[in-house]
């Protein structure tokens, strides 16, 4: 997906069963935010990071929405673990992750694999991307801090 293009609308099932829609979200935007992996350290990183400045995000009109391939339970474990009390899709067929071009080749430790590229899109009050972070850019630790700053500009 390009900066202009609307997110898919159904987006999956979250860690307590519900179904998430970008529908759900019409009127307020949205950190939509894809991770490798629930649990790991830099993926658990980018979570707290959000988490720690949701408040400051919500200032702004945003609400957290995280999406990775991890199972429904993983998702579950990984929110209570980390006391994260936003929506993470369990998108385990990959189809919204690959809708929102996060899918896809990626090299780690000198190894090529497809998997879920790190990446999050600022998506406005009617659904419509307006700002995409790039694996290259994102810093798991800061992460908030990095939205927070473009937001501000």
């Amino acid at each position: 997906m390009n900066i202009g293009d609307r997110i898919p609308e159904i987006l999956g099932i979250d860690q307590d069963g519900k179904e998430i829609k970008a529908s759900d979200y019409r009127g307020r935007k949205i950190v939509l935010y894809s991770y490798p992996k629930a649990n790991t350290s830099g993926c658990t990183a980018e979570a707290c990071s959000l988490q720690a400045h949701k408040q400051e995000l919500e200032s702004l009109g945003y609400s957290i929405v995280g999406i990775s391939k991890d199972k429904q339970a993983a998702q579950k474990k990984f929110a209570t673990e980390q006391g994260l009390d936003f929506p993470l899709i369990a998108d385990t067929e990959t189809s919204v992750l690959q809708a929102l071009g996060c899918w896809g080749e990626k090299v780690a430790c000198g190894h090529r694999t497809i998997g879920i590229l790190r990446t999050t899109y600022l998506v406005n009050e009617e659904g419509v991307i307006e700002k995409i972070f790039t694996p290259k850019e994102i810093k798991t630790k800061i992460h908030a801090e990095q939205i927070l700053e473009y937001l501000k500009k």
